[in-house]
């Protein structure tokens, strides 16, 4: 017992006699001022340490329990320079990372001596090559045209574009940076669901717009959607497309608010909100509460908009409800655009920990199932299909193409273009590279013309590394890519292609009298249209 308290009370009680025995010596010996400062200090440490009722740690180690909380405060800095493996995916690693800061740059991405992947390793994925290689495509030709039967202007779009983030979770200069880089490259940036800032339409690069379930940009002073206020900023030249978000992958199913002490006076203009009052982002839309609601809320936002293409970004949860938007379409005959499904390993500024590791459907699963939906309903080849979900490389971008997507938007690539370096940090105002901040003093070291031009980079070698790819695999362009060229290691002894381990539908095949898949068929059953419950006795 007696060495235990020793042990513990032994740093303060040596701060505390060292101050005692060498402050009578002060006025012989000045040189002992120093020593005696800080074992001063240290000494008031641990007597504040003894008193506080918060930690026990510092309680029963006074002083010597500080270093504690020091270790814990630099944890993700040590483990991240020192400590981290360059394969190691917390999210992303250090070689994604550095393969995004190369290519930002304008510098080469090459590496020497091989791959760092263990390609033996269960749930290896490549793709296949050709011994007869096609011609290298042009990435500026990489492009596709949205716009079904119902819409009356089409937006060509890049195969490669900016994923939602708001204004309010980026700062003023990022959103600047990363509008001007869309501008520059010729492909489009998504908003985000906190409106459209006057920093979006500063340098006039195409815009998607998204609208969340508190209509922010377009809402009435009660929280509801306003089509006068709609009206006015969807026909804006600049905004391309319209995409309401059902869902978001990091946080499915789940609100938000922004308390109304964060709420500066520039993010209340954006949004329409009031400043004395918190900002809530409901769980779900109050304009429509039915797949055939759902789809007449698409038709009035395209009336609305002069006939632009309308859409909507979800991550998929219930398949049941998927498919009955699937079925109302088929009903009502209005079909979107586009559709963004987001997988769960997306990102966000700040959500519970529950829902990042354990709500919502992987994008992968998720693509694959819209995508089967979507061709066994018969209307696949009128809805175009954007892909979202920790996409950064080009290999990332021929994986979705080759399961069913016609493109990828990604957003922590660009903030890693814009200089992100993953410090986790976003949701507390700290952000040390100005990216997720709204600290003027901090959003300063962001340089808008520097960063735009790394986000121009970023996007035109990602797709030249992508051309490469396609042409390796004896293809002309990145829409020839298909589930037989993705390939992934099962086992030691095997290995099978994306076109072996999952089910695909015939198109047409979820409206005949046989349905081979036990599970689209059950699904197809339970789908209703006038409600999101499945249908009882399915």
């Amino acid at each position: 017992m007696s060495v235990t308290l020793f042990s513990r009370y032994a740093c303060f009680a040596a701060c505390v006699l060292l101050t005692l025995v060498t402050l009578p010596l002060l006025p012989g010996s000045p040189g002992l001022w120093p020593l005696t400062l800080i074992a001063g200090l240290l000494s008031l440490v641990g007597v504040n340490d003894l008193r506080q009722t918060q930690h026990a740690v510092r309680r029963n180690y006074p002083v010597l329990g500080n270093i504690r909380y020091l270790i814990e405060y630099i944890r993700p800095e040590i483990r991240q320079y020192l400590l981290e493996t360059d394969d190691e995916c917390l999210p992303f690693s250090r070689a994604q990372r550095m393969l995004v800061y190369a290519r930002a740059k304008n510098q080469s991405a090459d590496k020497a001596f091989g791959t760092l992947h263990d390609v033996y390793q269960n749930g290896f994925e490549f793709i296949t090559h050709s011994m007869c290689p096609a011609e290298l495509g042009k990435p500026e030709d990489f492009r596709i045209q949205i716009g079904g039967p119902q819409c009356t202007r089409p937006y060509s779009a890049s195969i490669f574009n900016i994923s939602a983030m708001s204004f309010g979770s980026l700062s003023a200069n990022a959103i600047r940076a990363l509008n001007q880089g869309a501008r520059l490259g010729g492909f489009a940036h998504d908003t985000g669901e906190g409106s459209i800032s006057p920093y979006h339409r500063e340098h006039g690069g195409d815009l998607i717009w998204e609208i969340g379930s508190g209509y922010f940009g377009c809402r009435s002073d009660d929280g509801r959607f306003d089509p006068e206020r709609f009206a006015s900023q969807a026909q804006n030249a600049q905004v391309k497309m319209i995409e309401i978000k059902l869902s978001q992958g990091a946080k499915p199913g789940h609100g938000g608010i922004l308390p109304k002490d964060k709420i500066t006076a520039e993010i209340a203009v954006t949004r329409g909100v009031r400043m004395d009052r918190d900002c809530v982002s409901p769980a779900r839309h109050s304009t429509f509460s039915t797949p055939r609601e759902l789809l007449g809320f698409v038709a009035r936002l395209r009336e609305l908009s002069g006939g632009k293409p309308v859409g909507f970004k979800f991550c998929l949860g219930h398949p049941w409800e998927f498919m009955g938007i699937a079925k109302a379409m088929l009903e009502t005959g209005i079909l979107p655009d586009f559709i963004v499904v987001d997988g769960k390993e997306g990102g966000t500024g700040a959500a519970p920990l529950e829902f990042s590791d354990h709500v919502g459907v992987p994008l992968r699963e998720g693509l694959l199932f819209v995508h089967n939906t979507l061709v066994g309903a018969g209307l696949r080849d009128r809805i175009r299909l954007g892909a979202s979900g920790k996409i950064i490389s080009a290999f990332d971008i021929a994986s979705v193409l080759a399961i069913g997507a016609d493109w990828a938007n990604s957003a922590r690539g660009f903030m890693f273009a814009l200089g992100c370096i993953q410090s986790q940090n976003c949701h507390t105002n700290r952000c040390p590279t100005g990216v997720a901040t709204q600290d003027p003093l901090r959003q300063r070291a962001l340089v808008v013309p520097d960063k735009a031009e790394r986000v121009r980079n970023f996007h035109r070698n990602t797709l030249k590394a992508l051309a490469e790819i396609v042409a390796a695999a004896g293809l002309e362009r990145p829409a020839q890519l298909e589930p037989r060229h993705l390939l992934r290691r099962l086992s030691e002894s095997e290995i099978r292609q994306y076109a072996q381990l999952h089910a695909f539908l015939k198109p047409g095949e979820l409206l005949g009298d046989r349905i081979d898949s036990e599970f689209y068929a059950r699904m197809w059953r339970m789908a209703r249209t006038d409600s999101f419950e499945p249908a009882p006795f399915a």
